[in-house]
């Protein structure tokens, strides 16, 4: 073929690729920036460039599962270094003779990559087979998921690497290839040498046409990723480097200025309308993969829920495109511009209510907020923050939510917690300890160390003060100066929080603020990581600064320290349940394992599910205050899985998990399949054991 003829033919390919990728990418765009504000997205660039480096170049989340981790590392890092031939595939249209380099090291390097991509496409493949059926089995994290777009996506890219090869293969035997007679660029060696037979004019034919066909096959994949659920491909390097930090599972939005004074007829809090997701959320829509991670390590689907974060994601984002044309139409009358790309949407669908139209009630309480979906997710989709978004809405502007969160709710705003037991029982704990505990009354004496907050389990529920009674007596014989707030300590607001009562929740941080402020508190150490992750990492978003440990965190120190000796053997063979706001929202995993290794006697068995994949066990995201009525219970599972490691202790360092796994324990216990010795502790219960001259009973 004529050189002019191949050039004019690939230029064309190419301007017309170019402009519907454009075209689509413009689209995107302003569907993206014209979500709501989305604050501090852009605050701490360091850690934003390492998650980039780690999560995206290192793809760190995804070489969790080795097979299809290993995967995606070569087939991206695939593209990025093959991105050198299609350079030279283009280089070739203006001048056969073209060549980055003529150092064979650069060949061998691409022909690597490129057949690392083909073995990559074959795992795919192969893992697409195994799971072809998955999509409608539940227990697959395929559930739901677009399987049929992955088999065009992996055509393409291998179209891609085959015309690539096969380009380079005819190039050897024209004269053309870059690397001389180099056995480096192995691929192409071989290729070349099939091809060895054909004349001279028959390789320069192939060279031109697979050059063409690669360039065409090329922008075909790029318009059809930019118009599948294959987009993340480009939008999810952005929804890294966006998302919070130091990890994308952290604190919650504070909505700002929620003073009834403010607050007008338009006034909105929360998700209702797909109009109300910020940018961020958008952005997080278009970057789902669909691979099920999320939905994998949900405790609401693993339960028979009708909550999958994946679907949950998936449905917003198809409402988001549905609603594309109005949104857009809206935005250019405003502006007098453009609307772009109008795809999809007639008048009224963007304003449909997300709750029930798009999002089930059902879906939507069902979520624990136990994080795991994105801890899980390879590119920091928040589930979280939207969900929870949601539920705002819902309490704060259609007052629509389980009737049975109401008692819940009054009791924190009129007595203080959620059992409604008010501020008289608050050191009802303190009766039987043989010592007195200060109660601060007006400032923290200066020779005091640590606040104790107790939390409302701690001090009214009677399962969770004997936790509360251990870490004081611990303190106490290791000399630790402690006071506390007795009456004035009230409800952080969390259960509040996580329903979507944000403004309870604001007032009660804010009471409370106020009050440790006042106290002169320097350091806190809490029982309950609900209280913990509240006041050390959401309380200062509303200026409430504080130095705040776990309980588990100062008793390891002060193990790791000499100060407190365990002496008493405690024969126990004792499995661990990470909380979950103590494990994956602050990631204090060691601590409370440290604890349970300093105690002689102690066998510890780790369940399977552990760490950061531990399994909730159903109290967070304020489902300790509503009825379960589908599925099985996620505490009764959590706990089997305990049960089934042979453990005489099941162990945790929470007081909601500890009520949560002690119910499920006793109701095996009734039903005759545990023995009665098994028991449910805090880690500082079992080191009272062991450091205590007399076993407490």
């Amino acid at each position: 073929m004529n050189q002019d003829i191949r050039l004019a033919l690939g230029l064309a390919v190419t301007v017309l690729g170019m402009a519907l990728v454009a075209r689509r990418a413009l689209f995107l765009y302003r569907l993206v920036t014209d979500g709501a504000p989305a604050p501090g997205r852009a605050s701490d660039v360091k850690e934003a460039l390492k998650a980039e480096l780690a999560d995206v170049f290192g793809q760190r989340k995804l070489l969790k599962r080795p097979g299809p981790g290993l995967a995606h590392f070569f087939t991206f890092w695939g593209f990025i270094v093959l991105t050198l031939t299609i350079i030279e595939a283009y280089g070739d249209l203006f001048s056969k003779t073209f060549a980055i380099t003529s150092w064979a090291g650069l060949g061998f390097i691409e022909d690597f990559f490129a057949v690392a991509v083909m073995v990559a496409l074959a795992t795919f493949s192969i893992i697409r087979i195994k799971n072809s059926p998955a999509r409608n089995d539940r227990k697959s994290r395929f559930y739901g998921s677009h399987t049929r777009a992955a088999w065009y996506t992996l055509a393409m890219i291998f179209g891609v690497i085959a015309t690539l090869l096969l380009y380079r293969g005819a190039q050897v035997d024209t004269g053309d290839f870059p690397y001389g007679k180099s056995w480096w660029p192995f691929a192409s060696r071989l290729i070349g040498g099939a091809f060895s037979g054909l004349s001279k004019g028959a390789n320069l034919d192939l060279e031109t046409a697979f050059i063409l066909a690669q360039i065409v096959i090329l922008w075909g994949f790029f318009v059809f990723v930019l118009n599948s659920k294959h987009l993340h491909i480009f939008v999810s390097e952005p929804n890294v480097l966006f998302s919070r930090r130091p990890k994308a599972l952290g604190p919650l939005g504070t909505t700002p200025d929620m003073d009834p004074e403010n607050m007008t007829e338009e006034t909105v809090f929360g998700t209702g309308q797909v109009s109300h997701l910020t940018w961020k959320q958008r952005l997080d829509l278009i970057s789902c993969t669909e691979c099920g991670r999320c939905q994998d390590q949900c405790p609401a689907w693993a339960t028979g829920k009708p909550l999958s974060p994946k679907l949950v994601i998936m449905d917003l984002r198809e409402h988001l495109f549905a609603s594309a044309g109005e949104l857009l139409a809206k935005k250019a009358a405003a502006s007098g511009g453009p609307a772009g790309d109008a795809a999809g949407g007639g008048v009224g669908v963007a304003t449909k209510p997300l709750v029930p139209d798009v999002i089930a009630p059902d879906v939507l309480w069902s979520c624990t907020t136990c994080g795991a979906c994105v801890e899980q997710c390879p590119v920091d989709i928040e589930h979280v923050d939207t969900i929870v978004d949601m539920r705002r809405y819902q309490v704060l502007i259609e007052a629509e939510f389980p009737t049975e969160a109401n008692l819940m709710l009054r009791n924190v705003e009129n007595r203080g917690d959620p059992w409604g037991l008010g501020s008289s029982q608050r050191l009802a704990w303190t009766e039987d300890l043989g010592f007195d505990v200060p109660v601060v009354s007006g400032t923290i004496p200066d020779d005091v160390e640590y606040l104790f907050w107790v939390g409302c389990a701690g001090a009214l529920d009677e399962r969770a003060r004997r936790t509360t009674q251990a870490v004081a007596r611990l303190l106490h014989q290791a000399g630790i100066s402690f006071a506390v707030l007795g009456p004035k300590e009230s409800c952080t607001g969390d259960p509040a929080r996580r329903l979507g009562n944000e403004y309870l929740f604001q007032t009660q941080a804010q009471t409370n603020i106020e009050t440790l402020k006042a106290a002169g508190v320097r350091k806190i150490v809490a029982s309950c990581p609900h209280c913990f992750n509240s006041i050390a990492r959401e309380y200062p978003a509303l200026g409430g600064n504080f130095e705040v440990y776990h309980h588990t965190q100062l008793l390891e120190k002060l193990l790791s320290a000499g100060t407190l000796k365990p002496i008493n053997r405690v024969e126990q063979k004792v499995t661990y349940h990470d909380p979950c706001y103590l494990g994956r929202h602050n990631e204090v995993y060691d601590e409370p394992r440290g604890v349970l290794g300093h105690v002689p006697g102690v066998k510890v068995e780790e369940m399977h599910r552990c760490r950061n994949k531990g399994f909730c066990c159903g109290a967070g995201g304020s489902r300790m205050w509503l009825e379960e009525n589908i599925g099985t219970r996620i505490n009764v599972n959590r706990t089997d899985e305990a049960l089934a490691t042979g453990a005489d202790v099941i162990s945790t360092a929470c007081p909601y998990c500890l009520i949560m796994l002690d119910d499920a324990t006793k109701a095996r216990q009734a039903e005759g399949t545990v023995p009665e010795s098994v028991r449910v502790m805090d880690v500082a219960q079992l080191l009272e054991q062991s450091v205590s001259a007399q076993t407490p009973s």
